[in-house]
């Protein structure tokens, strides 16, 4: 992984639509080149995946919040499932702290929110804050120029 390798992260983060075109002018490669070097970060794993970043409250997910969970570790496998069929929840973390689990969700109203708030309860106390604004949306990580290289395998 070279320079050229955080000039592709980091464009396919701010627009992950963006052209190999575009790609290969910014980086002073050619378009195929680009594509190579993006097939390779694919397979090594740092592309993970590609998503559209949605606007949920356009779409009637007017409340976003943040539920704290204590979950035994005798749990886990039956909430790790739980947690993957549940489309409203954006991230599911484990953390360090009193609560173990740390979820982003978002819902069509409080009620809705309350009635999931209610279910998790069965897998152990919650926390619940509920976002008032985001100063700052999902957003990737820019990588700087003199990024430590040296530790990244190819």
């Amino acid at each position: 992984m070279d320079k050229t390798d955080l000039k592709i992260l980091n464009a396919l983060q701010l627009d992950a639509r963006i052209s190999l075109k575009s790609l290969a002018d910014q980086c002073f490669i050619s378009s195929p080149a680009i594509s190579a070097r993006i097939a390779r970060l694919k397979k090594s794993g740092i592309i993970r995946d590609y998503q559209a970043n949605l606007n949920y409250e356009k779409l009637n997910y007017r409340i976003k919040a943040y539920i704290q969970l204590q979950l035994e570790p005798t749990q886990k496998e039956r909430f790790y499932p739980f947690v993957a069929s549940v489309p409203n929840i954006l991230e599911c973390d484990c953390v360090t702290g009193e609560y173990s689990q740390i979820l982003k969700v978002v819902f069509e109203s409080t009620q809705a929110l309350d009635e999931f708030v209610n279910k998790i309860q069965t897998f152990g106390k919650t926390s619940t804050q509920i976002v008032f604004s985001t100063s700052v949306t999902n957003r990737g990580l820019t990588l700087p120029d003199d990024h430590d290289l040296s530790q990244i395998i190819e």
